[in-house]
């Protein structure tokens, strides 16, 4: 979503990194482009005036003035100041048990998927044991099915009274019944409308009355940009909330919404969406979040999932083998099923120091695929010895994974390519090796193969 934000800002902090002094003269330049790109990202224009604002006053501060290195502390007051702008410091989700959580929003922003969502990350983070979803979208039966189907998905229970006049009532009753079934957690479903209105205000007071909620979430598709952060100023002014769940952080959004949320609404973003899958949800950080949109990556969040997906002994033992240099193809495709399970790969690229503005899209995804469906094409004696894999062999495989020969053989080389350097790393000759990976650097070398089309 920040790819743009993040390759206009990169080249301010470069500008801003080569400073060796700074004066309210040299710093302007590079803050002009920091408020330019924050406004082409469809930031509030108040928002951009005064993050920049802020950002000149302390670069000129006497602190940063007398630093060993005035350029790169400019650059840590933009990241500093990004990161509060973005909500740091606000408090954590509510410990009662059982928990409360209202969910409101616009028809259309996802809020019916949250609820399923936010419920399994509850459930993998903070300890719920026995969740419970509550349908209060009686106008929609279809969004009462699909909370159903996605409870169900989950193991959940799901509660839901089709045939209720009275919704406030209803919720307070369900919610009654599922706390007595011993459920540690109860999320509400709302009703939504395409917008704002005097009917969709008073159901959501009404259904906060009986419900007596500890979380009020907002859910708020990013796609809308400033139209979000209005609704969410309005929902506020209604009914008080709690925080924000941005969702559809994985389209094309430009992150105006991310940005200008809390400073106009004063409301946290406190969990993010980004993707289709139950999986594709988490808690929102402020500064983990300003790291990636400045380009800085995200090792933390990055090593946090790949400790929920990967098989820690696997890991192991893979690490193991390619630390002897005995790593054959069957191992490769262990490596790939690890990797597959921390989600798409464009996000993993984007959380790893410098790739931020690294666009890894559907071509990437299909020749990763491809890779995996030539290795699939091979018997396991041709994974683990691929030296045998002559001309008739190889056409086998590449009708078998519907590719072509050339395919096949592009991957067989820089496999072979890769295990020397295996040995090589194993056997101590670093400059033997640094020599063949800069022969490499000029060519289309590394995995998936980069002679695919």
């Amino acid at each position: 979503m920040f790819a743009n934000l993040t390759e206009k800002l990169s080249k301010a902090l470069r500008d801003l990194r080569g400073l060796s002094k700074l004066t309210e003269e040299n710093v302007a330049p590079a803050l002009a482009e920091v408020r330019a790109a924050l406004m082409a990202a469809d930031v509030d224009y108040q928002v951009a005036k005064d993050f920049t604002e802020r950002v000149k006053t302390a670069c000129l501060g006497k602190d940063v003035v007398e630093s060993v290195s005035p350029g790169q502390m400019a650059v840590k007051v933009v990241a500093d100041e990004l990161t509060k702008l973005l909500g740091e410091g606000e408090r954590a989700l509510d410990l009662r048990r059982p928990l409360r959580v209202l969910l409101v929003g616009l028809q259309g922003s996802g809020k019916t998927t949250s609820a399923a969502k936010l419920a399994k990350h509850l459930v993998k983070k903070a300890g719920i044991r026995k969740p419970s979803l509550i349908a209060a979208d009686l106008r929609r039966p279809a969004a009462i099915d699909q909370l159903e189907t996605l409870a169900k998905q989950e193991g959940f229970d799901f509660r839901a009274e089709r045939g209720a006049q009275d919704v406030a009532e209803m919720v307070g009753r369900l919610t009654r019944d599922a706390e007595a079934a011993a459920a540690d957690l109860v999320i509400v479903d709302t009703a939504g409308r395409l917008q704002i209105d005097h009917e969709l205000m008073d159901e959501v007071k009404q259904i906060r009355a009986k419900f007596n909620p500890h979380e009020v979430f907002l859910v708020a598709d990013a796609a809308l940009g400033q139209q979000a952060v209005d609704v969410a100023s309005k929902f506020h002014a209604a009914t008080p909330l709690t925080g924000i769940i941005l969702t559809k952080l994985d389209g094309d959004a430009r992150g105006g919404a991310a940005l200008s949320m809390k400073t106009v609404t004063g409301v946290p973003i406190r969990f993010l969406g980004t993707g289709e899958k139950s999986g594709d949800f988490d808690t929102f950080y402020p500064e983990r979040m300003a790291q990636r949109i400045l380009g800085m990556g995200d090792v933390v969040s990055l090593v946090e999932k790949a400790q929920e997906v990967v098989d820690q002994k696997e890991a192991e033992r893979l690490a193991e083998k390619m630390r002897k240099a005995d790593f054959d193809l069957e191992d490769f495709l262990a490596q790939m099923s690890q990797m597959k399970k921390m989600g798409p790969l464009g996000n993993i690229v984007k959380m790893m120091p410098g790739m931020g503005n690294v666009e890894i899209g559907t071509r990437e995804e299909k020749m990763m695929g491809k890779t995996e469906a030539i290795i699939l094409s091979m018997t396991k004696k041709e994974r683990r010895n691929p030296d045998i894999l002559n001309g008739s062999r190889r056409l086998r495989i590449a009708k078998g994974s519907g590719t072509q020969v050339s395919d096949v053989n592009a991957l067989i080389k820089q496999f072979s390519q890769m295990r020397e350097m295996m040995r090589m790393m194993k056997s101590g000759k670093g400059k033997e090796l640094m020599r063949r990976m800069g022969q490499m650097g000029g060519g289309r070398g590394g995995f998936p193969p980069g002679g695919f089309r």
